[in-house]
């Protein structure tokens, strides 16, 4: 698989506290890859790091982060510039607080064009309204002259993909895109990002905590705990046979995966800190599976034999070896 985005041992530290602890990650050209994982994962600072939005007391560290073919660690400014906002772009999770209020809408989308495309007079007024009408922005020319705040949440929803997809980007990096909108307008701004994302042949990285809105839109997933990623696999096969315990509670909690279930279950806990870090593998403290072994070092992140060669688990006892989802290495049936 040819890979458009590489990224090697990436870590983020924030005074003394890994947010992100040497990731692995590949994305091919055009291909839709889900990130998920719950609050404090680590999901949303490791593509922060990626497109250098990371600020004091945080420090970023990698050994390779390489972007078609482009060396980002051995960038120049100036290089990195000319990439992330028009090759790599991202749609943050909150429009109206990433919007800036003193300013409409189009100056906005505007600004964008003039700074990565070099767009002036007519061509840019042209430009940023096909943009408004490619993102389903209904009378744009009326919209334009528009404040974020005259503007409902997926209108404004819409405007930050406007900007993210003005410049054509090869990837586009799609931070909880759908938070605080109403289920219907969710559904709207994901079928129009899949829209985009096919019409334009772009690679997509979905960044969610909701493992059902990933499944209908992603080809591949990666799962995050405390800064790792603990299991990448397909989405069909991550589904129907999770290795890792906590991708299998994050399945548990998705009523679509437990049709005629009595109740959702609930995971214990939560995501250990700077002060609470476990020896051993991280989940541990909160898994149900837990054994000795499991406390005394942290697992890697290792391929499984006779799976896809996209299937790695960070875990010393996978679930499901053999594909069969209610057969557990641990103890028998759960």
């Amino acid at each position: 698989m040819s890979s458009l985005l590489t990224i090697r041992n990436l870590a983020v530290n924030f005074n003394g506290l890994p947010a992100v602890d040497r990731i692995n990650l590949d994305v091919a050209p055009g291909e839709v890859v889900g990130v998920v994982g719950e609050s404090g994962s680590g999901k949303s600072v490791t593509m922060m790091a990626l497109m250098g939005l990371i600020d004091a007391p945080g420090k970023v560290t990698a050994d390779e982060i390489t972007f078609n073919g482009k060396n980002l660690l051995k960038a120049s400014a100036k290089e990195r510039r000319k990439i992330i906002g028009k090759d790599i772009a991202m749609v943050f999770q909150d429009a109206l607080t990433s919007l800036n209020p003193s300013y409409t809408v189009g100056y906005q989308i505007k600004e964008v064009l003039k700074l990565h495309e070099g767009l002036r007079g007519s061509a840019l007024d042209k430009r940023a309204l096909e943009l408004l009408d490619q993102v389903g922005i209904p009378d744009p020319k009326g919209r334009i002259g528009s404040f974020p705040h005259q503007m409902s949440g997926g209108m404004n929803q819409r405007v930050m993909i406007a900007m993210a997809i003005a410049c054509n980007p090869k990837l586009l990096i799609a931070d909880e895109p759908t938070t605080a909108l109403d289920v219907t307008i969710q559904a709207q701004i994901m079928e129009l990002l899949i829209k985009l994302q096919k019409e334009r042949g772009m690679a997509l990285v979905l960044i969610s905590h909701d493992l059902a809105v990933v499944s209908e839109v992603a080809q591949r997933v990666a799962v995050m705990y405390a800064g790792e990623v603990i299991e990448t696999n397909k989405v069909p096969d991550i589904f129907a046979a999770p290795h890792h315990p906590y991708t299998e509670a994050l399945l548990a909690a998705i009523p679509e995966h437990n049709v005629g279930a009595v109740r959702l279950a609930a995971l214990p806990g939560m995501v250990p800190g700077r002060d609470d870090r476990p020896k051993g593998c991280l989940f541990a403290p909160r898994c149900k599976y837990v054994v000795d072994d499991c406390l005394k070092a942290r697992p890697a992140l290792a391929p499984m034999p006779g799976h896809a060669e996209v299937a790695r688990v960070r875990c010393i006892k996978p679930l499901n070896l053999s594909g069969d989802a209610n057969v557990h290495t641990h103890g028998g049936a759960r």
